[in-house]
C-alpha cells in the first residue's frame, strides 16, 4: 500500500482521517509532536513522533516512508490563543508548514492536500461564503492559514507542487464505531464543552456573547461531521492522483446553527437540559460563519451522510460516554 504523512494524525480529525485512508487502501504515517494529539489515536498505522519546526526530522521521515502524499492537518488554531500570543501561531502554523513543503518537494512528494479554514474569510455577515469570497481574516489563526495557502501556490509555480486546499466550517461527530473520536486539553470547542456540562465534568457551558446581529443573539455556525469530512480528504487525494489541477473546496452543509440551537438539539437527543452561563463575547469571534458552495458536491462528488446536528451529537455522545485516550 502507498504511504501518505499525515501531520496532526493523532489529533481529532487526523486520527479520523488516517483510518479513512487506511479502508481507502493507503498506509497513513502518523507524524505528530504529541503537544496537542494523543498517542492512543494512533491506530491505523506507523507513528513518527516530530515536530513540524525540526527540518532534519522531517527529512528522514520522507526519506524512509516516501510518501506518495503529504495530508497537512498540524496547527494550533486556538482563536482566544491566536489573539494572546500571535507569535505563536506565526511561527508554529507558518514556519512549521513551510518546513513541511520545503521537505515533501525536495523528496519529490508532490501531491499535497491542505487543512485550511473558513477563518480566512473574517466576519463577512450577511454574505454567501464560497471559494472566491474575499479572505479577511480577523485573527492570527486565520492569517496563518491564509499564508499557508499563498505558500503553496508560489510552490505549484516554482515546483509543480499541486495541492488541494479544503476551507472548512466547525467539525463535530465522532467516528461511528467509537475508535476514535473528539479530546482536546483544553476543551474549547462547542460540542463537546456541552456534553462535560450535561454528565458534569464541569459545572456549566460558558456562552461568549449574547448580543450577536442574530435571531437569538448567540454566534451561528455551519457543522459538518468529521467523517464526512475526511471522506472529502480522500476525494480530494484521489483527485491529485488522478492529476487534476490544484484547486481549493469548501466544505460546509450550508447549514447555520446558533450556540442555542446546538444547545437544543442536544437536549433532543439526550433528553437533558445542558447548564449553562451567558458571558460577554470572545475576541476575534464572527457572528455567522456558513457555507455557500456546492464545488466539492459537484465537482470531487462528495457526499455527506452524517453532516445533521442530530447525528453529529448522537455520535459523539457515545463516544463521549465510551471514555477518552489518556491523560
Amino acid at each position: 500500500m502507498s504511504n501518505v504523512l499525515v501531520t496532526g494524525g493523532a489529533g481529532y480529525i487526523g486520527s479520523h482521517a488516517c483510518k479513512a485512508l487506511r479502508a481507502a487502501g493507503y498506509t497513513p504515517v502518523t507524524y505528530d509532536s504529541l503537544v496537542t494529539g494523543w498517542r492512543d489515536a494512533v491506530k491505523f498505522g506507523p507513528f513518527e513522533k516530530g515536530d513540524l519546526l525540526d527540518r532534519a526530522r522531517l527529512e528522514t521521515v520522507f526519506a524512509q516512508y516516501e510518501p506518495v502524499a503529504v495530508v497537512h492537518f498540524a496547527a494550533l488554531s486556538l482563536v482566544g490563543e491566536c489573539m494572546q500570543d500571535p507569535g505563536l501561531y506565526w511561527r508554529n502554523n507558518v514556519a512549521g508548514s513551510l518546513n513541511l513543503i520545503e521537505a515533501a518537494v525536495a523528496s519529490g512528494c508532490m501531491n499535497f492536500v491542505f487543512s485550511s479554514t473558513c477563518a480566512t474569510y473574517g466576519d463577512q455577515d450577511n454574505v454567501v461564503l464560497d471559494e472566491n469570497s474575499p479572505q479577511q481574516p480577523i485573527n492570527a489563526y486565520g492569517a496563518s492559514k491564509r499564508a499557508i495557502e499563498d505558500m503553496l501556490r508560489d510552490f505549484e509555480v516554482a515546483h509543480g507542487l499541486r495541492h488541494v486546499i479544503f476551507r472548512y466550517f466547525n467539525v463535530a461527530g465522532a467516528d461511528p464505531e467509537g475508535e476514535v473520536g473528539e479530546f482536546h486539553r483544553p476543551e474549547t470547542h462547542l460540542v463537546p464543552l456541552m456534553l462535560d456540562a450535561l454528565d458534569g465534568k464541569r459545572e456549566a457551558l460558558a456562552i461568549f456573547g449574547t448580543d450577536y446581529d442574530t435571531p437569538d443573539g448567540t454566534c451561528i455556525r455551519d457543522y459538518v461531521h468529521v467523517c464526512d469530512l475526511v471522506d472529502a480528504h480522500i476525494l480530494g487525494l484521489k483527485w491529485l492522483q488522478d492529476g487534476k489541477d490544484s484547486r481549493v473546496f469548501n466544505l460546509g452543509t450550508g447549514d447555520g446553527f446558533s450556540v442555542l440551537e446546538v444547545l437544543e438539539q442536544s437536549h433532543a437527543v439526550t433528553n437533558r437540559a445542558v447548564p449553562y452561563t451567558e458571558g460577554p463575547r470572545r475576541a476575534g469571534d464572527c457572528t455567522k460563519l456558513v457555507s455557500g458552495s456546492q464545488r466539492a458536491v459537484k465537482e470531487l462528488g462528495w457526499n455527506p451522510q452524517r453532516s445533521t446536528m442530530k447525528q453529529m451529537i448522537t455520535d459523539a455522545w457515545r463516544w463521549h460516554q465510551s471514555g477518552h485516550y489518556e491523560d
